[in-house]
């Protein structure tokens, strides 16, 4: 059957344009059907040129639908699919569009979460922020760049895809969940290597005060200081000879020397824990800042 409609690339190009602002109109009762229906109005005007099929294709739209934003793209491609072969007479009708999109949405927002807020977006932004702490400007200017053009391309290809496959790419979303935990493992793998950088913790308590013995700390001569003596003192400085008779031993310098970042490991291990536990965010991060504050009043940190 020849088209008669056809969506060209520039329509299809508006689609996703307008597809960034999908959760622009939120609301309770139907989620993100506005934003849906503001990306499909490009499309549903060049495939219905007369104004009343456009509104019925509009209304139908307007039902419910709510999705991970970024992975929304496939689905429109289907959806334009589905518009444009019943706008050249197939029998298609508004049950079949509405399923294909209810059946889309949930398997696909169980990817969307993983692959960019758990995995693309903190990787970016740990190379963002260490980059921004060594006085980088390129640190939030990586992570803002990368970060769009990441999400724009994947959008725009993943909305080409939905559309040459049509119905038919419902059944390439099993081999999705291979991706996903592909990109869940990357992802804990890449916060795991940065909790030392990241979690800082110095236990300041003292566990010991040792006696140094003759010759084992640094005398300063009484006086002016020679030329000779003074590199004497360098050179013994230099060499890790303490400064005073009594070297006192802070816990963080014991658990140093047993595994560095293990205490930043730990705490990240249990906060881990607390949230396996359904234990909220805030709970987490306010309960932080209250042991921060009283182990620093008792001299803990």
């Amino acid at each position: 059957m020849e088209k008669k409609h056809t969506l060209t690339k520039q329509d299809r190009m508006n689609v996703s344009i307008r597809s960034w602002f999908l959760q622009g109109s939120w609301n309770y009762e139907r989620m993100q059907n506005g934003g849906w229906a503001f990306s499909m109005i490009p499309a549903l005007k060049k495939l219905y040129p007369e104004g009343e099929e456009a509104k019925k294709a509009l209304e139908r739209h307007l039902e419910f639908f709510n999705t991970h934003p970024y992975v929304a793209p496939p689905i429109l491609g289907v959806t334009l699919a589905l518009e444009e072969e019943r706008a050249n007479g197939a029998e298609i009708d508004d049950a079949a569009i509405q399923g294909v999109k209810i059946g889309m949405m949930g398997p696909l927002a169980g990817i969307g979460d993983p692959v960019f807020w758990f995995t693309v977006r903190p990787i970016l932004g740990a190379l963002g922020a260490s980059m921004a702490l060594s006085g980088s400007i390129l640190g939030p200017a990586l992570f803002f760049f990368a970060w769009n053009i990441i999400r724009i391309a994947f959008c725009w290809y993943t909305q080409e895809l939905g559309y040459k496959q049509g119905a038919n790419i419902a059944k390439d979303l099993t081999g999705l969940q291979t991706i996903t935990k592909l990109a869940s493992i990357l992802g804990m793998f890449v916060m795991g290597v940065l909790i030392q950088r990241w979690v800082n913790i110095n236990f300041v308590t003292q566990v010991s005060n040792i006696q140094q013995p003759d010759g084992g700390f640094i005398v300063f001569p009484s006086g002016n200081v020679t030329g000779a003596e003074l590199k004497d003192i360098l050179g013994s400085y230099s060499a890790g000879l303490p400064m005073s008779d009594h070297v006192a031993k802070t816990l963080q310098e014991n658990l140093n020397q047993l595994v560095p970042g293990l205490a930043a490991l730990l705490l990240t291990f249990f906060c881990m824990w607390l949230l396996k536990k359904k234990v909220s965010p805030i709970a987490i991060i306010f309960g932080l800042f209250a042991f921060g504050i009283l182990g620093h009043l008792i001299g803990m940190f």
